[in-house]
């Protein structure tokens, strides 16, 4: 089985948005909203992620997680109604 990557953004219950980069979505999700993810997520729980990218490589991933991260909010909106 082929390992697969992803960046993606969380929304959090206050509104607010937190990207990171995973290899498995839905355990990622389980561990923010368990309060074993991120600091930044633990009290803003539920969490839900809103939108991903697959990579190849968790390098890849990790440079789009960054790329994310620099995007203004008004721009992460636009990535995830539209998917660019």
């Amino acid at each position: 089985m082929i390992k697969k990557f992803y960046a993606y953004i969380a929304e959090c219950s206050d509104g607010t948005y937190y990207t990171g980069f995973t290899t498995d979505l839905k355990k990622r999700e389980d561990a923010h909203n368990s309060k074993k993810g991120a600091k930044y997520t633990r009290t803003r729980t539920p969490v839900r992620i809103i939108y991903h990218e697959e990579f190849a490589t968790k390098g890849e991933a990790m440079k789009r997680e960054y790329a994310i991260k620099q995007l203004s909010r008004d721009r992460k909106k636009e990535l995830i109604r539209n998917g660019v």
